[in-house]
């Protein structure tokens, strides 16, 4: 990575977990010099090593902060003080106006537009950027989301080295958003499928449901998310009484039913909502006039054609 007055770039990488230490792994092979810093690893050449966040981001060009979603402001604002100091250093010049901070981690859409105020606040850059698979085994090629102002800049920066990034034209908040929503799905579902798994083996019957399960899920296709949608809201009243005698069995079998009684408790929530609705619509109709009786509506008829 060649910068705009062609001095060889800095990317400081901070959190060296999971996802940061192999992300950081695939820029050095790509010619990157590499900053580090995680306060519980460190970094292996030749990803070079500091002391702090402020001293990894001094002199940085691009900030990956890839530690927790809990972390993310506290290291912005530690990192902030590193890219001060070599602004300080820097005075006739001021803050260099290609320093980038991108947030990598599974943050709220609040907390990303949080770090996008006080970066904006601080004459920086920045970019929302949410990772849709897991890393590893993909590393920098992991396919990315990338909001904010900064994320154009952010895909400039590493779809050239190797990186698979999708520019959305929004706001920050606008990337984790997008993962979010598609978490509450994946994740949702595997915790339900886990759920099952426990209570079918407690009853000694895994193995039918786990081949029930794959024969479900290879079978679907785009008519499927209408399907349970529509047979969800229309079947709630009845389904939630079979949720809860589902609930029921799992404490019986000693599975905690954690998943069993939120789906009860939602399939409650929609029944008292279309029972709302259907008396709304009855109040409405028992308001509505009377037509008039079909004498009526004759005579009325014939006088106008006069």
């Amino acid at each position: 990575m060649v910068t705009r007055d062609r001095h060889t770039g800095v990317i400081a990488v901070l959190g060296l977990g999971e996802a940061g230490s192999v992300i950081a792994r695939d820029l050095v092979a790509a010619g990157v010099r590499v900053r580090g810093y995680d306060p519980a690893v460190t970094a292996a050449e030749p990803i070079i090593d500091t002391a702090s966040e402020a001293e990894a981001a001094c002199g940085a060009h691009l900030v990956l902060s890839v530690n927790s979603a809990k972390a993310a402001v506290a290291a912005f604002k530690a990192g902030l003080t590193g890219l001060r100091q070599d602004e300080g250093m820097r005075q006739d010049e001021g803050m260099r106006q290609d320093v980038l901070w991108a947030d990598l981690n599974t943050a709220s859409p609040g907390t990303k537009r949080q770090l996008a105020e006080l970066a904006g606040e601080a004459g920086i850059a920045f970019a929302d950027v949410a990772m849709m698979a897991p890393v590893p085994g993909r590393g920098l090629r992991v396919p990315m989301l990338a909001s904010g102002i900064g994320a154009a800049r952010y895909a400039a920066i590493l779809v050239p080295l190797g990186a698979d990034i999708e520019v959305l034209d929004g706001p920050a908040g606008l990337a984790a958003s997008r993962k979010l929503l598609r978490s509450v799905f994946y994740k949702g579902m595997a915790a339900s499928i886990v759920e099952a798994l426990e209570a079918a083996r407690a009853a000694g019957d895994e193995q039918w449901l786990r081949e029930h399960i794959a024969a479900e899920l290879a079978s679907s296709d785009v008519a499927t998310v209408k399907r349970i949608t529509d047979g969800t809201r229309k079947h709630a009243v009845r389904r939630t009484a079979e949720m809860e005698a589902a609930t029921d069995m799992l404490t019986e079998l000693g599975v905690p039913p954690l998943m069993a009684s939120a789906s009860r408790a939602l399939h409650e929530r929609l029944a008292k909502g279309e029972t709302a609705l259907a008396e709304n619509t009855l109040t409405r109709a028992a308001r509505a006039p009377r037509p008039a009786a079909e004498g009526n509506r004759a005579w009325r008829g014939a006088g106008d054609s006069r």
